[in-house]
């Protein structure tokens, strides 16, 4: 028996049992699971594939694998990226910062900066450096139009492959980070700037305390992905011979002819380098992303296993409760 009451507050026995709740049935995707399962066999079917063709060549793979050339062809090719991308961000950020100035003339010579270097193509670009000595036999620093030089020095001793890769790659990055930065920092709302600077705070302060901490959100995401392109880009630098992973590749494919195989071990190298580059710029995304909807999304691997694990659970919550 139970007690209820009625609108005007008086007191009312009920002699029958309460109701039941009606138990949740969850909607049944049968569409979406037969579109899982198909993809799951083709996959499937595509990895067994490769797995049995012989023209890959997998004891050739195994060997270069872990080879000292493969070795060292990584060593360059991660000094590259950290170096471009450093190079990329510190004269970005400059050049950012020139275009949001009233000055017209930084504002103009950033502009052309951007211009010139985003305009033409990346591989271009490391030609032209890689060929350097071709139009200037020497580089010479001193008193334009008044014969004083202060430093000079062959351009091709000066320009190795290396050198040249760097700053191709670097300047390169340079016209796309200032893009990014800038609007970052054109993100924040003008009245946060004007509110600190009404409190006291020094331009400097306010762009450091108030206006890069949220510019960051919308700048890191873009920024870790250019330097995932980054890793990529610096195969182009093959073409001069700067001694990367790619160009390592190509010399050795180059004498046993061995090219599938031997791309394939430049794509699992590039896949695992990449694979450890997400990892930080996701952390640094939730880091800087706290408070909004980007930050709570979860990675497609958590997301899987998290579906695994709640479907697990509902189910033996179900089986508990009969």
């Amino acid at each position: 028996m139970s007690v209820t009451s009625t609108a005007t507050g008086t007191p009312r026995q009920n002699d029958g049992p309460a109701p039941e709740a009606s138990p949740i049935v969850p909607v049944r995707h049968w569409g979406r699971a037969a579109a899982a399962v198909a993809a799951v066999a083709a996959l499937a079917g595509l990895v067994g594939s490769l797995a049995r063709n012989d023209n890959l060549h997998w004891d050739v793979i195994g060997h270069y694998l872990f080879a000292g050339l493969v070795f060292d062809g990584l060593a360059t090719t991660l000094w590259l990226t950290a170096a471009a991308m450093t190079l990329g961000l510190v004269l970005g950020t400059l050049v950012a910062v020139m275009r949001l100035s009233d000055d017209p003339v930084l504002y103009g010579l950033s502009s052309l900066f951007v211009w010139a270097f985003r305009g033409t193509p990346l591989l271009v670009q490391i030609i032209f450096w890689g060929y350097a000595g071709a139009l200037y036999q020497h580089v010479m620093i001193g008193i334009p139009f008044t014969g004083v030089t202060f430093f000079q020095a062959d351009t091709n001793s000066l320009l190795t492959p290396s050198v040249a890769a760097l700053l191709a790659l670097g300047l390169n990055e340079a016209a796309y980070a200032s893009e990014i930065v800038r609007a970052g920092i054109q993100s924040v709302d003008v009245g946060q700037t004007e509110a600190a600077h009404s409190l006291g705070m020094r331009p400097a302060l306010t762009m450091r305390r108030i206006v890069l901490p949220q510019a960051m959100r919308v700048i890191i995401p873009p920024l870790g992905n250019e330097t995932i392109n980054m890793l990529k880009m610096t195969a182009l630098v093959s073409v001069i011979a700067a001694h990367d992973l790619m160009s390592n590749i190509q010399d050795v494919y180059g004498q046993n002819y061995q090219v599938i195989p031997m791309l394939v071990v430049a794509s699992l190298w590039y896949l695992a380098l990449v694979s450890l580059l997400s990892v930080p710029q996701a952390w640094l995304e939730r880091r800087y992303g706290r408070g909004s909807a980007r930050a709570t999304a979860a990675s497609p691997l958590r997301r899987l296993c998290g579906g695994t694990l709640a479907g697990t659970r509902t189910r033996t919550q179900k089986e508990a409760a009969r």
